[in-house]
């Protein structure tokens, strides 16, 4: 933009903070009831930031450095200072952070709390990896087969989808991983009223599974099993953050 203009890049920076902040000062936050909200790295290293947005108007409400508790402080504090209160606010949707968890019962004492449902088979993704990675050890036909398992299929490559459907009926642990992970996904088409009880069945299968990422996956499901069933009433998702998250980073690798 500043070539193109011809100003100093100093210059339009200056201009583009006193427009944000200006916006900022004025945003009218008195009708926001439901929040989501994500941490992302900010630069490169463990440095992070959490961002909050109203999950009706999809708008950012708050950006504070860190993903710890004072985060959740600051953004009542922006909240209230903008016309919102903290009391008005029925709804997060947020990963199963420990911190947040907390955080979101200190703050937002009247909320319920929904757990971000990708987030929820980013988990069993990740413990279907861990299966695979403990067994390729001893079995060759693992190898180069990680992102078969973990993409949804409509997404595979033709050579995937055949490594795929080679493996994924088989008795090998990874392919029993796979289709465990394939009926946790499918629980979220159940109706609200069904689908804790299938969850239900599905935490017992995981610990019976022998499978000790699967086993570790069904106890976190069993702790936080109020807000994974909470989606069925709140069906919020932190789909919204994605493209906000890109956008952040896109800038920290400028």
């Amino acid at each position: 933009v500043s070539r193109l203009v011809g100003e100093h890049d100093t210059r339009l920076w200056r201009i583009l903070h006193h427009y944000v902040d200006q916006a900022m000062a004025h945003q009218d936050l008195s009708h926001v009831t439901k929040i989501n909200t994500d941490e992302t790295s900010s630069k490169r290293g463990h440095q992070y930031i959490t961002i909050f947005v109203d999950s009706d108007k999809k708008n950012v409400i708050h950006v504070a450095k860190g993903k710890d508790t004072a985060t959740w402080k600051t953004c009542k504090e922006r909240l209230e200072e903008q016309g919102g209160h903290a009391k008005n606010i029925t709804e997060v949707c947020m990963d199963m952070s420990p911190a947040f968890i907390k955080s979101a019962s200190n703050y937002f004492p009247e909320a319920s709390i929904t757990f971000d449902k990708f987030h929820v088979i980013q988990e069993a993704n990740k413990a279907v990896d861990e299966v695979r990675r403990n067994e390729r050890k001893t079995c060759a036909e693992l190898k180069n087969t990680r992102y078969a398992w973990l993409k949804n299929e409509e997404n595979l490559t033709k050579k995937q989808k055949a490594m795929l459907d080679k493996l994924k009926d088989t008795e090998l642990d990874t392919a029993k991983a796979y289709r465990m992970r394939l009926c946790l996904q499918e629980i979220y088409q159940y109706p609200a009223p069904i689908a804790p009880m299938v969850l239900e069945d599905w935490i017992q299968w995981g610990l019976r599974s022998r499978l000790e990422p699967m086993i570790k996956l069904a106890k976190t499901l069993k702790k936080h099993f109020d807000g994974v069933v909470q989606w069925f009433q709140s069906q919020l998702n932190n789909g919204i953050l994605e493209g906000i998250n890109s956008l952040f980073q896109t800038a920290k690798r400028k």
